[in-house]
């Protein structure tokens, strides 16, 4: 079969699903991780056959299955990630935090602690764009951890000490902190409507939801633990929802935070929160 004929198929399989960019951004996807092919073998045309664990692929693509899942990586600022289903896949939204952090910290030698971990995509990318950082990482799930650390063996340059910690119920293992980051559940029950099947129906509720009644309380119990947790001037920094911006902004004053910084991503969404512990 022609290349091209073949991407043409996939592409149309995928429309009844996804939208016409991200159909043909999947096929592509599929196409390069499962039989090498590249943009450029399919403008030449190269003649190819797919193989069983391509076509499975894409009948779990039809299903909804999240590509990141099938192949069992997803990109995050420049870098390769294992993920399943046990981890959140990282979003760009994530690699804006990162960057933040890593703009925002040139010291030598700052000692980081990242909550709620998942696939250990932020502690590590600090771990290998800080200077000499020491960095710890928790969260509540095992089996995010053990994917944590299988990425910290991928990328071995990166020196990361992970540890399972349920943050709502333990103090945090580690203190005198400069850096705090987190990603935490935030999703409330009632924005499920609004959310992706693929996303719904495959990623962890653990580390997505959070309940109706209380969308803030990871926000206010790191904040609150962070108090005694950071040095004099260490910084707070949190990904957010996008509709409690505000909220989490005056849940950090009413905690004693300084400097309190809301910035938005690049959709233009209210998504991270820097806080300063006062002097």
């Amino acid at each position: 079969m022609l290349v091209r004929q073949l991407f043409k198929e996939y592409h149309r399989r995928l429309q009844l699903l996804y939208s016409p960019q991200e159909a043909e951004s999947l096929s592509f996807w599929l196409l390069e991780h499962f039989l090498g092919i590249r943009r450029m073998d399919i403008l030449q045309d190269k003649q190819m056959e797919p193989t069983s664990a391509l076509e499975e692929a894409i009948a779990q693509l039809e299903k909804g299955y999240p590509i990141q899942y099938i192949t069992g990586y997803a990109p995050f600022y420049g870098r390769e990630f294992h993920v399943n289903p046990s981890v959140l896949i990282p979003r760009n939204e994530t690699e804006e935090l990162v960057h933040l952090i890593i703009a925002e910290n040139r010291e030598k030698g700052m000692h980081v602690l990242d909550i709620g971990t998942g696939s250990g995509c932020i502690p590590i990318t600090l771990a290998l764009e800080m200077d000499d950082p020491v960095i710890t990482a928790v969260d509540v799930s095992e089996a995010a951890l053990g994917v944590a650390k299988q990425n910290a063996d991928q990328h071995e340059k990166a020196i990361v000490n992970f540890i399972h910690c349920n943050v709502l119920k333990e103090e945090l293992p580690v203190n005198r902190l400069d850096i705090i980051v987190s990603n935490p559940p935030y999703v409330r029950e009632s924005e499920k409507v609004y959310m992706h099947a693929n996303v719904l129906d495959h990623e962890p509720h653990l580390a997505l939801f959070v309940s109706e009644d209380d969308p803030l309380v990871f926000y206010r119990v790191i904040a609150s633990k962070g108090r005694s947790a950071l040095k004099a001037g260490g910084k707070l920094y949190f990904e957010i929802n996008e509709a409690l911006g505000a909220e989490v902004e005056a849940l950090l004053v009413s905690l004693g935070y300084n400097d309190i910084v809301l910035r938005k991503d690049l959709n233009d969404k209210d998504r991270m929160v820097r806080a300063v512990r006062e002097y």
